[in-house]
């Protein structure tokens, strides 16, 4: 399993975010990209400069946080 340094250690240069709308999207959204087999990038569309959070399957899973919702197979 990684942890939090092996994260931030990956590359996300061509990480393809994509985001997961309840409604119109207009207050900005979540944006979620698979970074590894068991990584992921979670970042904001409103502050697309901010560098991405990233977490495990496991730690999405624990913040509630389903990739299905953002059309990402796991």
């Amino acid at each position: 399993m990684l942890d939090g340094s092996d994260l931030y250690a990956l590359d996300i240069s061509g990480a393809s975010f994509v985001k997961a709308c309840g409604g119109p999207c207009t207050e900005g959204c979540v944006t979620l990209a698979r970074i590894g087999e068991d990584s992921w990038a979670l970042g904001d569309s409103k502050r697309p400069d901010a560098h991405p959070l990233r977490f495990t399957t496991a730690e999405l899973d624990a913040a509630g946080i389903d990739p299905a919702r953002f059309r990402v197979s796991v």
